[in-house]
């Protein structure tokens, strides 16, 4: 028998989709003009509002998680005004060179990766920059796996500026706390492909109405990522371009799913997940990426060094059956990085660190049998 259909997919993004999804997305399609398609985007729409923290309606987006950044871009800084960007990895830098190609004059605040952004840092670099419109953040750096204190971040902002708070959550949100409310966040976006479990190809973006009076005087080009359209279109229970309807019947089941689990539950076992995995990791002498303090619930990036070479263990590990993702940009090779969110249990990372230990010995590498299960099935024993 034949079994290379049959992996575990353990990379930060896109995540596996839960059966129970998987059979909604199967339903027979509809007109996305009807009566059903208005609920689904309607009830979608409302029903997120929880996982952003935020009393405002999430705008629904059929695109990938980079055209919630774009749209965040476009439709809050015209040509030549001045924005600032935390830049902690591959997905900060994102942010700038979008601004950038918008005709934006980017400051950078460029942190070493796998460090996160400190209040102090950020107060230090706003000092000196007072008349920018807006300043972007990376909630988790799915490139490092750092998870920046937005909250603490978003009150410096607010001390040192009038700047909007926009903020990348695409792979924290439903599966770390974010209040976007609270926290002061004026506009907040996520994709679909990490903790809220569906395919790639649909986007979420919600704006705070201090946001909104900024985006209908920004002057500058936007058409299909024109988010005043979306908020116009959503008043009318519709969108304005025929959404991923596939996408909405997997939202519906996925946020059923979130409900019956509950967000407290939910964040307390990416956490669990987190420290079984980064227990593990210890248990086989490799070295993390991020100090405990600042590492994400949802990704963990391990460093190679002289005796592993991490492409040859990833490509071990395929041959076992389990994905894991390189490094980006510089830190390609140097670096693999284990996601564990959205559909992800226990058991799963139990299944990772098992085949880990196989893989490193199978390249020569000592390895004490048991060693990472043991300190991860501690953690787990605990809760």
């Amino acid at each position: 028998m034949r079994l290379d259909e049959k992996f575990h997919l353990r990379i930060p993004g896109p995540t596996p989709v839960p059966p129970r999804v998987q059979h909604a997305m199967n339903r027979p399609m509809i007109g996305h003009r009807s009566a059903e398609c208005s609920r689904l985007v309607l009830d979608g729409s409302r029903r997120l509002r929880k996982v952003f923290g935020t009393r405002e309606d999430i705008l629904i987006i059929t695109g990938s998680g980079t055209s919630a950044l774009e749209a965040a871009v476009s439709n809050a800084v015209a040509p030549e005004e001045e924005v600032a960007v935390v830049v902690t990895g591959a997905f900060g830098d994102r942010f700038a060179q979008i601004a950038d190609r918008f005709g934006a004059r980017v400051h950078r605040l460029d942190i070493p990766w796998g460090e996160a952004c400190s209040p102090d840092r950020l107060s230090r670099f706003l000092a000196d920059r007072p008349q920018v419109k807006a300043v972007f953040l990376t909630h988790c750096e799915t490139s490092t796996g750092v998870l920046n204190p937005i909250r603490d971040l978003a009150s410096v902002i607010r001390d040192r500026t009038d700047a909007l708070i926009i903020v990348d959550g695409v792979s924290s949100l439903g599966g770390v706390p974010c209040a976007m409310d609270e926290w002061g966040i004026d506009i907040l976006v996520t994709g679909s492909q990490k903790a809220l479990m569906l395919p790639p190809g649909m986007a979420f973006v919600a704006v705070s109405s201090r946001a909104w009076e900024v985006i209908r005087q920004t002057e500058g080009p936007r058409f299909y990522l024109d988010l005043r359209t979306y908020r116009e279109q959503l008043q009318k229970e519709t969108t304005p371009y025929t959404p991923g309807i596939a996408h909405l019947f997997g939202l519906e089941a996925v946020l059923d799913m979130i409900e019956e689990e509950g967000l407290e539950n939910i964040f307390a076992r990416h956490r669990l997940l987190m420290e079984m995995t980064r227990a593990g990791i210890r248990a086989l002498e490799l070295p993390l990426l991020t100090e405990d303090a600042v590492a994400s619930p949802t990704v963990t990036a391990v460093r190679g060094g002289d005796d592993l070479d991490v492409s040859a263990l990833q490509q071990e590990l395929h041959r076992l059956g389990v994905i894991v993702a390189s490094g980006q940009q510089y830190l390609k090779g140097k670096i693999f990085r284990i996601g564990h969110m959205g559909y992800c249990d226990p058991l799963d990372i139990l299944t990772l660190l098992s085949a880990t230990e196989t893989a490193l010995h199978r390249l020569g590498i000592p390895v004490q049998w048991g060693a990472a299960v043991g300190a991860a099935e501690e953690v787990w024993s605990r809760v």
